[in-house]
């Protein structure tokens, strides 16, 4: 079963629902070639792109020249909706869109978005305080191709079986949808290459005044193989010859641009946890040769879009995490809710024997539930959630409950 460019995106339902309900500008980010364009364009009745001259030329002229052009003083039926794609590289872009949404909010609706974190602060007469929702888009995942929906208040979804062709496809080809389309080995090695010159040669120069950006280059391909390990800044600094402040800035540059994301060790009333060494993760699982490494890659991207999504939504505050304490007991990943743990994960290909650490890290923090997730094994007709003592869970079920 191939699927066609135009997967479903979980995304669209996201949309419709806020232009339903909210008269706040939606604001997408997330990964290049993540597919945020085609949702905007799916939605808007004009459509501007930062990197289309004529449409930069039209945004530089200001807010009344955008209203003009997309005919805001003429009735509708219905409020247009006006899109500013990739808008995070006007060098002044918050002042321009929250010049544009106080002045035209009543006559439509309004979607930015960015291949860079579009983080707004509140700071003085800046603030962008209620005029927008943020929504982080992501690659595909095992629930998305199930089911393009928002998860009900529930927020676990009941478990359904994948077709072996499309978790093959998406262990192997990753989530982004060319890519995963494609289902082509030559595609994919030539569109990783692409994306990886972009996000150097292109993004960091706009985000980034640095002249050492042959440096932070070399830190990139470094992080390209070092994904699900736990980062020294320390030892960076020294294979780099720089001071370790600066790695960490630049580190947190990479992040900003999706190429990667750190997982901070959860420490509360864990006394003799690690509490400063984070792990680091890749967004691109397909570019992981390690076959270990891609799995725990993978959940690591499946359990961020859920807890990002959950959060976006409006369900509460949810995290992830990572534990590990002074003796070397760790598991994977802990996603909190509102602060406090909810469940444990742990990432395995093949073993089911269960992880000694499951139980222990349990107790500890009292979470509800306690995962080892096997890739190798095969799909189940169980609830995973309905479990609270640590158990060994597929991947394919376990994956099929999130969003």
């Amino acid at each position: 079963m191939n699927d066609s460019p135009s997967i479903p995106r979980l995304y669209e339902a996201v949309l419709r629902e806020h232009f339903a309900s909210c008269r706040q500008m939606a604001f997408l980010s997330g990964p290049r070639q993540v597919g945020k364009t085609t949702l905007a364009k799916t939605f808007a009745t004009t459509f501007l792109s930062w990197d289309d001259p004529d449409d930069r030329a039209l945004v530089l002229r200001g807010p009344s020249a955008v209203a003009e052009a997309a005919g805001l003083s003429s009735a509708s039926t219905t409020p247009p909706v006006i899109a500013f794609d990739e808008i995070h590289r006007h060098p002044r872009w918050k002042t321009f869109i929250k010049g544009f949404f106080d002045k035209h909010e009543a006559d439509c609706r309004v979607i930015a978005t960015g291949s860079a974190r579009m983080d707004v602060y509140k700071r003085g007469g800046d603030s962008m305080m209620g005029r927008y929702f943020p929504y982080r888009v992501h690659p595909l995942s095992v629930a998305e191709l199930l089911s393009p929906a928002i998860p009900g208040d529930a927020l676990v979804r009941p478990p359904a079986p994948l077709d072996a062709d499309r978790w093959d496809a998406l262990r192997t080809f990753g989530g982004f949808p060319e890519p995963f389309a494609a289902r082509n080995a030559r595609f994919l090695r030539k569109w990783q290459r692409l994306r990886f010159e972009q996000l150097v040669r292109e993004d960091l120069r706009d985000l980034s005044r640095s002249p050492d950006l042959a440096l932070v280059e070399a830190l990139a391909r470094i992080l390209a193989n070092r994904s699900g390990t736990l980062l020294s800044h320390a030892s960076l600094a020294r294979d780099l010859a720089v001071a370790e402040p600066t790695v960490k800035r630049w580190i947190a540059l990479l992040s900003s641009l999706y190429f990667g994301f750190l997982l901070r060790p959860w420490h509360r009333n864990i006394e003799t946890a690690l509490r400063k060494t984070p792990k680091w993760y890749l967004r691109d699982w397909a570019s992981i040769a390690d076959p270990g490494q891609r799995n725990e890659t993978l959940l690591a991207c499946h359990l961020l879009k859920a807890v990002e999504g959950w959060t976006d939504l409006g369900y509460g505050e949810f995290a992830l995490h990572h534990l590990r304490d002074k003796q070397k007991r760790e598991v994977d990943f802990l996603v909190t809710r509102d602060g406090a743990p909810w469940f444990l994960a742990e990432a395995k290909t093949s073993d089911a024997r269960l992880s000694p650490a499951l139980a222990h890290y349990q107790r500890l923090t009292g979470a509800a539930h306690a995962f080892q997730v096997v890739f190798d094994a095969p799909y189940v007709e169980a609830d995973c959630f309905s479990r609270t003592a640590p158990v060994a869970v597929p991947a394919l079920t376990f994956l099929s409950q999130l969003v």
